[in-house]
């Protein structure tokens, strides 16, 4: 006779997906975790999504056979996937009919997006449990007064005529097919909100996770005076905050990044003394963490809907100037780990800037913690274990 106690449980099949696979960035990262987690347990059967350009993501990732929407699949096609969004519907109800053909085949247990645009449309067949994990509702037609419509060049002029004419029409696809999840998990409570203001949906918090084994404090290394932003140099990134934060103070400031923005901002740093605003441009992993570790500070001056590098920071000890908004008010607490600011002015962050502690290596590395690979795990499992629970 079988003891049913020492049996190995059912392994389920489980179908991954995502918006676009076109290099590693935040959501790339969560992906990777997800799919590492996932597949210990279960199979993982497919990873959906509407663009690949063949970039490898990680180990786990790189491993699943990939499903993509053909107009997704052409050489170049990638890196202009912003110019698609009057598609994305498209795109998400051909995958869907791929999801519902894998399941005819035999039948799936789960499904699992990870979205920050359109995926999170997918339909699941009758009966599967559709679990998102969203990194945000799409900025580009949410928030396009504030962050995306910007006209910094004919091309930018005709994206945000194309988002003020399409927008209103993908806005309501995008809240219609919010009833295809089963349940939503935000990576903040910022997100959380913004899930229930254009989805009309309540959503569970798991942080995404933070390599906090790899961004460590080194007692060897001395803090130096200077002041750091790291980030993409994009325009709602606000590295000219940091600049003219330092022109106002006086301090020096180490940028870390690449981005579209750079020349302007390189044109803006000349106006300081010589040496004031050093430019590192996109530097390693180890780079990046010795600047960490020698920073007296992290300027954050965006609002972000999570945040990695103000944790990331942390876990070296150095505290965080951050706007209080967004991911930052999960991630910083204001007086041990750094200090907010609440006016996107350069007064407001110098202000901030020097009530921003001193000491705070230890209050820093463990209000990190909280943020640890090992803590996403357990809380993404606790959530996909009990998925067939509707909101």
């Amino acid at each position: 006779m079988i003891d049913d106690r020492t049996t190995t449980p059912a392994r389920h099949r489980v179908v991954l997906a995502h918006d676009w696979l076109c290099g590693r960035r935040g959501g790339e990262a969560v992906l990777e975790r997800i799919a590492a987690v996932v597949g210990a347990r279960d199979e993982v059967v497919a990873l959906l999504t509407m663009f690949d350009d063949g970039s490898s993501i990680g180990p786990a990732v790189d491993a699943l056979p990939r499903i993509v929407w053909p107009g997704g699949r052409a050489p170049g096609v990638s890196r202009l996937r912003r110019w698609f969004l009057p598609l994305y519907p498209e795109a998400v109800r051909w995958l869907s009919r791929r999801l519902t053909r894998l399941h005819d085949d035999r039948p799936i247990d789960l499904l699992v997006s990870s979205s920050s645009a359109a995926i999170k449309g997918l339909r699941a067949p009758p009966g599967v449990p559709h679990v998102c994990y969203c990194h945000a509702p799409a900025r580009y037609v949410w928030s396009v007064e504030g962050e995306y419509a910007v006209g910094r060049s004919p091309g930018d002029a005709l994206r945000t005529l194309g988002l003020r004419a399409f927008g209103p029409l993908y806005r309501a696809w995008d809240k219609r097919t919010a009833a295809n999840v089963t349940r939503f998990i935000a990576n903040s409570k910022h997100t959380a909100g913004e899930i229930e203001r254009c989805y009309g949906r309540g959503a569970s918090v798991v942080h995404p996770p933070v390599r906090i084994d790899f961004f460590t404090p080194d007692p060897a290394t001395p803090r130096e005076p200077f002041w750091l932003f790291a980030g993409a140099l994009e325009p709602y990134k606000r590295a000219d905050l940091a600049i003219e934060a330092a022109r106002w103070t006086g301090a020096r400031l180490v940028i870390a990044g690449g981005g579209s923005m750079e020349r302007s901002l390189r044109t803006m740093a000349r106006t300081l003394p010589e040496g004031a605003v050093e430019f590192a441009g996109r530097v390693t992993d180890e780079r990046l963490r010795d600047l960490y570790r020698r920073a007296r500070l992290l300027l954050f001056p965006q609002v972000e809907d999570f945040g990695i590098t103000a944790v990331e920071a942390q876990a070296c000890g150095c505290p965080v100037v951050a706007r209080r908004a967004g991911g930052a008010l999960d991630t910083v607490i204001d007086g041990r780990t750094g200090a907010f600011f609440d006016r996107p002015e350069p007064a407001a962050i110098a202000e901030a800037a020097g009530r921003c502690p001193t000491g705070a290596e230890s209050a820093c590395r463990r209000n990190a913690e909280r943020f640890s690979e090992r803590v996403f795990d357990a809380s993404m499992l606790g959530h996909l274990s009990s998925s067939n629970a509707r909101e």
